[in-house]
């Protein structure tokens, strides 16, 4: 299942890093910039086609690994003394019973002060989402679900190699409205071989009908490791060339924006800013994180970790009573004010130029003005309020932007 958090992981993981080794702390944080926690449960029924992100099919080890995630709790409470966001991704954490939800819950509580006003989010497969399932979700606290729709045509499901078909996707929101569940997002994927642009503005009119608080839209990424890949390497595929990518991007804004939604991040759109997505938000501003699970990161303001990408070896070092870290690295500041530049660039709010030179110590227009000013010129940047923002042709060039 997508998940944003995973999508600007695989970024961190991948990018090329300045050289400079210096490292002197950054500025301090807001109060108000508190840390989210985020879950990884590393399961799915199926794999499908396109993805890339951690999970495994062995159902059968869920009660090893609920037995392993506790212990990482117990290791890892006090590496942040209070939350105010969880995101239960995956994998397809939908998979999980209740109880055995609640069990974790129960456990993190145990472990971790979270915030009674804290947005709880779960990913959820439509194949797994009816009214009584949910109401027993929102009686264990969680308020926010992200549901894994993709798209409502069953070719393209199919093609996706998705468990659910386009019925059990409207009855998955139709639960969950139903359940009381009034934050809620949905993911629908772009850019897929054979699609045309009448059938992804279908999706999106379709998905209008819900009113649906929060939409999370992705170009489809082809990673070479999976079956879509092989297929691609082979020949068997043909995907949209960056024009057509950069049109169906365009349009996707435009269309939503004329249906009420603010478009506050590359991918992500919401209907008001009490919809938009407060977890998730935490990554593109740069906010601490704690991830429990195989694979998930964690982010402290100057050190980055990672888990093992194993359930076999995590499993085994939280029997072991050892911490399941596969690395851990400490950031320099200029890998720091480069990300920093990356996701700000990513969003609609941009870059605060007074916060950026206090923080990072020095002045971001007066170094890159000429670079900048062409890009205003061009309407690709605007300035607000004393904030760098990208337009909507800005956020399609987004990740070119933090490279000048």
């Amino acid at each position: 299942m997508r998940i944003d958090m995973q999508v600007h992981h695989n970024f961190f993981i991948s990018m090329q890093k300045p050289k400079s080794q210096s490292s002197k702390p950054v500025g301090k944080r807001r109060a108000e910039d508190n840390p989210g926690l985020y879950l990884h449960i590393p399961f799915c029924e199926i794999k499908c086609r396109y993805c890339d992100f951690f999970s495994v099919t062995e159902l059968s080890r869920i009660t090893d690994f609920l037995d392993a995630i506790c212990r990482e709790m117990n290791l890892r409470g006090k590496v942040f003394k209070f939350f105010d966001t969880l995101y239960i991704g995956g994998g397809t954490p939908s998979v999980l019973r209740p109880d055995q939800l609640n069990r974790l819950l129960e456990h993190l509580h145990q472990h971790f002060k979270i915030s009674k006003e804290a947005e709880i989010t779960l990913e959820a497969n439509p194949a797994d989402i009816s009214v009584s399932v949910m109401k027993e979700l929102r009686s264990l606290g969680i308020n926010r679900l992200n549901i894994g729709v993709q798209s409502f045509d069953n070719h393209i499901l199919e093609f996706l190699g998705r468990r659910h078909n386009g019925r059990q996707a409207i009855r998955a929101i139709e639960a969950s409205l139903q359940a009381g569940f009034g934050n809620f997002g949905i993911d629908l994927i772009y850019g897929i071989p054979g699609q045309k642009r009448n059938t992804w503005i279908k999706t999106l009119e379709q998905a209008l009908t819900f009113q649906i608080p929060h939409l999370s839209c992705y170009q489809l990424t082809v990673e070479p490791e999976t079956p879509l890949g092989q297929s691609y390497k082979k020949g068997l595929i043909l995907t949209p060339d960056n024009d057509e990518l950069f049109e169906l991007f365009m349009d996707t804004s435009e269309f939503l924006e004329k249906a009420g939604y603010c478009h506050y991040e590359v991918s992500n759109f919401a209907r008001g800013d009490s919809r938009i997505s407060r977890h998730n938000s935490k990554y593109w501003h740069h906010i601490p994180y704690l991830g429990l699970g195989p694979s998930a990161h964690s982010f402290d303001g100057e050190k980055r970790w990672m888990n093992v990408r194993s359930l076999e070896d995590y499993i085994q070092r939280l029997n072991q009573g050892k911490l399941p870290m596969e690395f851990c690295e400490n950031l320099t500041r200029e890998e720091l004010q480069f990300e920093a530049l990356f996701l700000g660039f990513r969003t609609s709010a941009g870059i605060d130029l007074d916060d950026f030179e206090e923080k990072f110590g020095w002045n971001l227009w007066s170094v890159k003005e000429r670079d900048y000013e062409l890009l205003l010129d061009a309407g690709h940047l605007k300035i607000v309020n004393g904030r760098l923002q990208p337009t909507r042709t800005g956020m399609a060039l987004a990740d070119s932007l933090a490279l000048l």
